[in-house]
Formats: structure tokens, sequence, C-alpha cells
């Protein structure tokens, strides 16, 4: 790269938030995982609004590709650099402000760096929820949370990353500002144009901040971990706890025991909740605004009706908040207990996921007898992870994917619920996408940035 550019670019954001030599830039370059790694001229660290804009000008006046980037914890690979050609990674860290919390509107605005644990501890001090809570809060960036519609583990009860969502501020791929920073709950005067790049994986502009919505936060929670016979009565079971908690129900997590032992192995001292050995497990949480005492009894009996029903075949209530943790941190490690399998981010209608589980299940032993299958997920809405072998079986990764997206595509699913399409998946949709919704996605692509410098080979 000419030192011309390199020199403009810092005199933008200053030289040491513009990183070429190759020990700096190389946690940039490769996603969390190490799955993809790429190549990029220089990464650079912009600590403002107008600074990213700037950015964006100067590599548009110079043909050169952005690949904004937040905490890189995604899962895709649309994080980091992809294919040929000239290429900057855009660190978005360094926007990192709050810049307004509206308790009585109920909402926080955050610059896209913001890590997501801290904007859930900034509205905890506001007295309020914000809702969002996945197993990468602690490194994860909201504006990579926005560009993915991130899910988690509260979608059943408060939605998307989507949903959580009232304005954006972007910048386009020609440096231009869109300041749709509204705290609006109505605003019907033509296209919802946030919508365009909530999800968009960075591939249509840069989100550099947000206007979040924010909840009443509430005063009771119970946790519970319950075994089940199978993903049937799994299903079964969330009818049954709707029915008799309502709204309260938050989350509703299911496990198989070989993702169980796969985190008692990989972190000694876990302890086995129920100490059994049952084939499939529920984690569950509620929350109220009744008292403590009185949410408790609530599950309890709630639970007790479900062993009964022949739902659940036992179950334990955490007694305090350090139980529910424990409970939470056996869920939130599977990811890391098996690191380097074949991973798939898949849904089908809540209905659907026993025969979903069952009919892969079955392809896959058919294919590569006694394979082991790691699935778990956000059953509450239809979410299933459903990874399969360990890292010697990457050199069939093309086979098992087809197999598990086969099984979804059969039940009318989705091939990613809630990670994006990155690298990893940009292929993989062509066959199963309808052709003319490809074709009105280039369209919006082609309107937005008709020279293709976000974000390239990603998504489309």
């Amino acid at each position: 790269m000419p030192n011309a550019f390199l020199e403009q670019l810092a005199a933008i954001v200053g030289a040491r938030h513009v990183l070429a030599a190759a020990p700096d830039t190389a946690p940039y370059l490769t996603d969390w995982r190490r799955q993809y790694s790429g190549a990029a001229d220089c990464v650079v660290r912009p600590a403002s609004t107008g600074e990213v804009a700037a950015v964006m000008r100067a590599c548009a006046a110079a043909g050169v590709a952005i690949v904004p980037q937040g905490g890189n914890t995604g899962l895709c690979g649309g994080s980091v650099p992809a294919g040929a050609g000239r290429q900057i990674v855009l660190s978005l860290g360094r926007l990192n402000r709050i810049r307004a919390i509206d308790a009585a509107n109920d909402t926080l605005t955050a610059e896209a760096g913001c890590v997501l644990a801290d904007l859930q501890s900034a509205a905890a001090e506001a007295g309020r929820l914000f809702a969002l809570s996945l197993a990468a809060e602690g490194s994860c960036q909201i504006g990579g949370n926005l560009s993915t519609n991130a899910g988690g583990v509260n979608v059943l009860r408060y939605g998307n990353a989507r949903e959580q969502v009232l304005g954006l501020e972007v910048v386009l791929p020609d440096g231009r500002i869109w300041d749709g920073l509204r705290g609006l709950r109505k605003d019907n005067t033509g296209y919802d144009l946030k919508q365009l790049f909530i999800g968009a994986e960075g591939t249509l502009g840069v989100i550099t901040a947000a206007v979040l919505k924010l909840h009443p936060k509430p005063t009771a929670s119970a946790t519970a971990w319950i075994a089940v016979p199978d993903p049937k009565r799994a299903v079964e079971l969330l009818g049954h706890l709707r029915g008799a908690c309502g709204e309260s129900l938050s989350a509703f997590e299911l496990l198989s025991r070989r993702c169980v032992d796969a985190v008692l192995a990989h972190r000694p001292g876990t302890r086995d909740p129920l100490g059994g050995r049952e084939a499939w497990y529920v984690l569950v949480q509620l929350d109220d605004f009744r008292a403590p005492e009185e949410l408790s009894r609530k599950a309890q009996e709630s639970m007790a009706g479900a062993i009964d029903a022949g739902l659940a075949r036992d179950a334990v209530l955490a007694k305090n908040e350090a139980e529910a943790a424990a409970l939470w941190t056996l869920r939130d490690t599977v990811p890391e207990a098996q690191f380097s399998n074949v991973k798939h981010d898949i849904s089908v209608a809540v209905s659907r996921v026993p025969e979903l589980i069952e009919r892969a299940g079955r392809a896959l032993e058919a294919a590569i007898p006694g394979v082991p299958v790691y699935c778990f997920g956000h059953v509450g809405d239809g979410n299933l992870h459903y990874n399969v072998g360990d890292a010697a079986l990457a050199a069939r990764r093309e086979e098992v994917n087809r197999i598990v997206y086969d099984a979804v595509c059969a039940l009318g699913g989705s091939i990613s619920a809630e990670h994006g399409l990155g690298q990893l998946k940009r292929e993989a949709i062509r066959g199963r996408k309808a052709p003319l919704e490809l074709e009105l996605m280039g369209a919006v692509k082609r309107a937005l940035d008709p020279r293709g410098l976000m974000n390239p080979g990603k998504v489309l």
C-alpha cells in the first residue's frame, strides 16, 4: 500500500491507530475459532463517527474495501478479511461511549464499540434491563451484535437484537452519515431503513451508534435445571411452563447429555446439577415482578406438575444467585467445550425441533456411523446449535453441512438462525433461498454499495 494512503489514514485517526506491522494486525485478521484468516493492508481504529466517515471517504476514493469489526467473536468468518483485493479492517472498539440513558423513555444510546456486558451494567445501574444476553457478552460489541442480528438466551421473551433497536446511526460506503438515532416507538414515515443494516453483517454500511430499548428490571428470578426424557417432551414442557408461568418465562435452553459431559471434562470441578445420566436437560429461567418467594413457589409448582405429567423426570431449583450462575456457566461453557467440530446454527418452527433432531441424527448416522452430535440451544425460539464430531471431521465438513442443511430445509427451517452467513454460509445459501429473495438482496446491495467495497466476500 502506498505510504501516502497510510499517511492519509493516520492524519484522520492518529498514527498509533493505524496498524500495519504483522504482529500488530494479526489479532484482527483471524477469527476467534481460528477457522478464517485473511490479509489486509492495515487495521484502522477510529474513535468517533466523524473519523469513521473520513476513513470511509478515503477508502472510497482509493478503491479500498472495508471490513468492519467489533469484538471479532463471530462464528461465520464475517468480521475478518476474505478474498483478494486491497482491504482494511475497520476496528470499532474505540467507539465505546454511552451517549445517553433516558430512563423515562426506556432507551439507551450507545456507540458501536460498547461491550455488551457494559451496556447491561449501565442499564442495571439505571434500574432497567437491557435484554440482549449471550455467552460472548463479556467481549462482543453491540455494533457486531446488531450487524448480525444476534439472538441469545432471551429471544423467547424479548426478541432478537433487531427488536431491541429504535434507531441507528450509520456511515454509508461513500462516507455520508445517516443520523437515524430516534428513540421513537412509532414512526410511520416510510421505509424502516434501520432494518436494512441490522443483520447485514457490515455489507451495506457501518453502524456507529444505536438507540436501544430498555425494559423494567425484574425484581425476582428463578432458575431451574430439568431432566427430560427426549426433545419431544422438552417442547411439551415449554408449552406447560408457558401456560403455568406466562410471560415470566424468559429462557428455555435444551442440552443433550453429551454436551453436559463435554463441559464436565473441559472444566474440572463443574458440578453435574442432578448427578444422573438422563439423555436431555432443559435450563429454564423465570423473571417477574412479584416477591421472590412467590416466584420460587410458582416455579416449584410448575416443575412438580411437569414431573407428574411425565414431561420431566427430575428437577432442581437454584436456591440463590450463586447456584443460578453455576447453572448458566454450565450452559455457556458448552461452545468452548467442543471448540473445533463442525458447527451449525439452525432453526425450525418450535414444534418441529424434535423431528429435526431425529431426522438429522438418523441421516448422519447412516453416512458416518458412530459420529457424535452435540446438540444444544434456544429451543424456546426454535434455534439449535447442532455440532457434529471433532476436529478430525473437518475434512468432511461440506458433506456434514449438506446432511444437516437438507434436514433443516426439508422442515422449512433456516441454515442460519442467529450467527449470520459471513464466509461460512455464503455459498450454501444459494440453493436454499428463493431466487427472488437473492435478487432483491442483490438489488439492495447494489443500491447502497455499488462498488462492492463493504465487507466483500460475505453474505452475497
